[in-house]
């Protein structure tokens, strides 16, 4: 693959099967705008189509993982239209979660709205101790608009979720853990290095494998069992494309 051009609001690099994607809008506390959105979904799309990466590490630079969307931003486009037609034509969320490579969210300092909804669309979440967890969009009017309605009660459960949700209220980083937001907390000077490990361990499987045992575990909330079953079967005779 070509090396990428440095972009504005993200760093990428790759160490050996592993890339890192870094949120590289600290001054911002890594809220992410447009700028981000088009950053992150060329490099998603490059790493897709890039054989050498087997998993990837989603992180943020500074103080926070990301604080969510950039409300000096909301309501900047032309029309609702015209906002609506860019979000199909860049589809981060949807890039990311369909994404080939097993992906793994390491967050630390502040991990809100958006940014907490990155989170959970990622396939292993790894938290410093230092990490806080809200959605606050319901008191500021708005419906979360990253997959958290739907991500979140199939990590935590329906009440959970409503609970965070509707109050906004802060999960500390071991509060995650116990919901099953969070797989592991570390201390914040090891996040770094505990990432690179379970990237490794991540990108050491067969990249079929990953894709089949990932569709085959989102479909345990989407199928009856029996369905499920069936679509397991298909996948390991290998009659079915894993992804």
């Amino acid at each position: 693959m070509a090396a990428l051009k440095p972009f504005a609001t993200v760093r990428y690099t790759k160490e050996g099967p592993v890339g890192f994607l870094e949120l590289d809008r600290p001054d911002r506390l890594n809220a992410y705008n447009m700028a981000m959105r088009d950053d992150m979904f060329a490099v998603l799309g490059a790493v897709d189509e890039d054989p050498e990466v087997r998993a990837l590490v989603l992180m943020g630079r500074g103080t926070a993982f990301s604080v969510g969307g950039d409300l000096r931003e909301f309501g900047r486009a032309p029309s609702p239209y015209v906002a609506r037609a860019v979000r199909w034509q860049r589809d981060v969320w949807g890039r990311l979660l369909a994404l080939r490579v097993a992906t793994v969210a390491a967050v630390h300092g502040y991990t809100v709205g958006g940014g907490m909804e990155m989170a959970l669309l990622c396939d292993h979440c790894l938290a410093a101790d230092d990490a806080r967890f809200a959605l606050p969009e319901t008191a500021l009017g708005m419906i979360p608009g990253v997959g958290g309605t739907q991500t979140l009660p199939r990590t935590a459960g329906s009440r959970r979720a409503l609970d965070l949700v509707l109050t906004g209220r802060w999960l500390s980083a071991g509060e995650a853990q116990a919901w099953g937001v969070v797989q592991r907390v570390v201390p914040r000077a090891a996040l770094r290095r505990e990432a690179v490990a379970v990237g490794r361990r991540l990108a050491a499987l067969e990249p079929g494998l990953v894709q089949a045992v990932r569709r085959l575990v989102r479909a345990a909330t989407d199928l009856s069992c029996a369905d499920a079953c069936a679509l397991e079967r298909r996948l390991r005779a290998g009659l079915e494309p894993a992804r």
